[in-house]
């Protein structure tokens, strides 16, 4: 990835990509950089992303099916094989099988930059105003530079300015995701999905990074910090984690983070503005993974961007090619209930179905 850092003022650019994670990385590296003239503006450096940094079956098919093998310096330690689902309203706790990746999250993304052609420009700066002129956009970035462009792409997560700016009136349901890194004191490595009705609506998640505890969820945004801290007791009470652990964190990330309903909360732009992974509401609902509809989104926008030779051809193909991942996504909305409905996530913990015994 090349990192061209003196860009002209008022330069044009085909199509300008606002996020230079897994989504816009993708879209990078598989728009046709022949046809159009492609710049990346990574804002990395100016917000943190909250992830536990799981590669889901997923997320392992995609890159499977674009042939990307993940080098080993991106694994983290240690590699397990089955999640331990804590059920603190009721006491409850059942270890099923899963299939993840353990990854260092800024890594993986690093990589994934790595691969954007040298022929498409990056920029390392944060978008700070949108405006919608009569043959595009004109972007005010933080290093000072505006460019203009005339296709403008949003893969800039859940607190995306392109759709916040162009698309306001395309709500979506937010979390505020909190995590706090640990240093983890000889303790055994497990991975954990907690689940506790009187401090969240989402779930919460306990992992190992190289020697490191990572504790993190999503709660509810108006008392997200208290929610947090209060599952940490419940956490220290039940004798989960021990006290000692939590007592110094060495960090604390946070941001927002989407849920999709059914009929509501994904969008994928209109005229020549769109949308990709997040902040096109591409998000599992049911477990907050991403990456593998970040890629997804950002190959299917790629398709229609590489064939169509309009705006109204793209958006239409784009559509039409997004409706498998929109019917991914009420499927998982269907499923959520049976993880974060109380009555019913204790019957199927209860019945031990698929649990590991």
């Amino acid at each position: 990835m090349s990192d061209k850092k003196e860009i002209l003022q008022g330069e044009f650019y085909d199509v300008a990509i606002i996020g230079a994670g897994p989504a816009g990385a993708s879209l990078a590296r598989m728009l046709d950089s022949e046809k159009y003239r492609i710049l990346v503006i990574d804002g990395a450096e100016h917000h943190e992303k909250v992830c536990g940094g799981l590669i889901s079956p997923d997320a392992q098919y995609v890159l499977a099916k674009h042939d990307i093998c993940l080098p080993s310096e991106i694994l983290a330690s240690p590699q397990l094989f089955s999640v331990r689902t804590i059920d603190l309203s009721d006491g409850l706790t059942r270890y099923y099988r899963r299939n993840y990746l353990n990854v260092n999250r800024e890594r993986f993304d690093n990589f994934l930059k790595s691969m954007i052609p040298k022929s498409v420009d990056t920029l390392k700066a944060r978008c700070e105003a949108i405006d919608r002129l009569p043959d595009g956009f004109s972007l005010t970035l933080s290093e000072g530079v505006e460019i203009r462009c005339k296709y403008l792409v949003g893969a800039d997560g859940a607190s995306s300015i392109v759709r916040r700016s162009l698309f306001n009136n395309q709500k979506i349901h937010k979390y505020t995701a909190i995590q706090e890194w640990y240093e983890a004191k000889g303790e055994n490595p497990y991975y954990s999905c907690v689940f506790d009705n009187d401090t969240s609506e989402g779930c919460s998640w306990i992992f190992f990074k190289d020697g490191e505890l990572v504790f993190g969820g999503a709660f509810d945004i108006k008392n997200s910090r208290e929610a947090f801290e209060a599952q940490k007791e419940k956490l220290i009470k039940l004798g989960i984690v021990p006290e000692s652990v939590f007592a110094s964190p060495k960090k604390i990330e946070a941001c927002l983070v989407s849920r999709p309903k059914i009929g509501s909360g994904i969008f994928l732009g209109d005229g020549t503005a769109f949308l990709i992974g997040e902040a096109a509401g591409f998000i599992s609902p049911s477990s907050f993974e991403g990456i593998s509809y970040a890629m997804l989104s950002a190959e299917m926008l790629a398709s229609s961007m590489n064939m169509a030779d309009s705006p109204e051809k793209i958006i239409k193909k784009y559509r039409k090619n997004a409706l498998k991942l929109i019917f991914k996504v009420i499927v998982k909305c269907v499923k959520r209930p049976f993880m974060y409905n109380r009555f019913l996530r204790r019957m199927v913990m209860k019945s031990g179905v698929t649990a590991i015994k």
